[in-house]
């Protein structure tokens, strides 16, 4: 298969378009492929294409994946919920964690990023008050900035959600552009310590709309794999 029609150069492509209908510099979007439950075969061929930032949704999957990998020139994000008895691993693990939700998380993530490395996250905001869902309420993202601001060895850079499901990518929108929404307020609060640089929102079926929003980190997977 040539790099032309590997379904990489396609999403690329499509974050490319999207940019430029709303006047972005495609610069500012940084694609995430999500390898959870792929192989270290499969990840390295995307890998041979110029892809070097992945995520994992699970502690003990990337613990257990990455040495097989071996090419230290790629990074990790974690995207899935986080365990307070993992953090130890995801601290040494990952480059950022995207589902921060709580205090009590962020004070574990600070404790042990503190001996070891600054920690930049995320937090996850549950735009859609899904029950099922992890994430801190809207209303209640600027209290936790402030309360994460405090603690050491944390750096908060940004926001991330997941929408309630639809069907079409265009019934997302008002839901990616709350939390822009919500990144500007955090930011025009002038909160010392926090940033509000990174927006994590968009999928495979979505992240064009979710670009047009002000993403700046796409989370594809079954887009590029199912296809591959």
């Amino acid at each position: 298969m040539s790099s032309r029609s590997h379904p990489l150069e396609s999403i690329r492509a499509r974050i490319t378009a999207a940019c430029a209908r709303v006047g972005r510099d495609p610069a500012s979007v940084r694609l995430v492929v999500v390898s959870k439950t792929r192989s270290p075969e499969e990840i390295r061929a995307v890998a041979a294409r110029g892809q070097s930032l992945f995520a994992e949704n699970r502690v003990q999957e990337a613990r257990d994946k990455i040495p097989l990998i071996a090419d230290p020139t790629l990074t990790w994000h974690l995207i899935g919920p986080l365990q307070r008895n993992k953090v130890k691993n995801a601290v040494e693990i990952f480059a950022m964690l995207h589902a921060v939700d709580s205090l009590e998380l962020a004070e574990e993530i600070s404790r042990r990023a503190e001996r070891i490395r600054p920690m930049p996250v995320l937090m996850q905001v549950n735009v859609g008050r899904e029950p099922q869902k992890s994430g801190v309420a809207p209303e209640d993202a600027l209290a936790l900035a402030r309360a994460m601001a405090s603690l050491p060895g944390i750096a908060l850079q940004g926001l991330m959600t997941i929408p309630p499901f639809c069907d079409e990518a265009e019934a997302a929108r008002p839901w990616f552009r709350q939390l822009a929404g919500l990144r500007a307020s955090i930011e025009a609060a002038g909160i010392d310590g926090v940033s509000m640089r990174e927006l994590s929102m968009g999928m495979s079926l979505d992240f064009e709309v979710a670009v047009e929003e002000g993403a700046t980190l796409v989370r594809i997977g079954s887009a590029l794999f199912a296809s591959a």
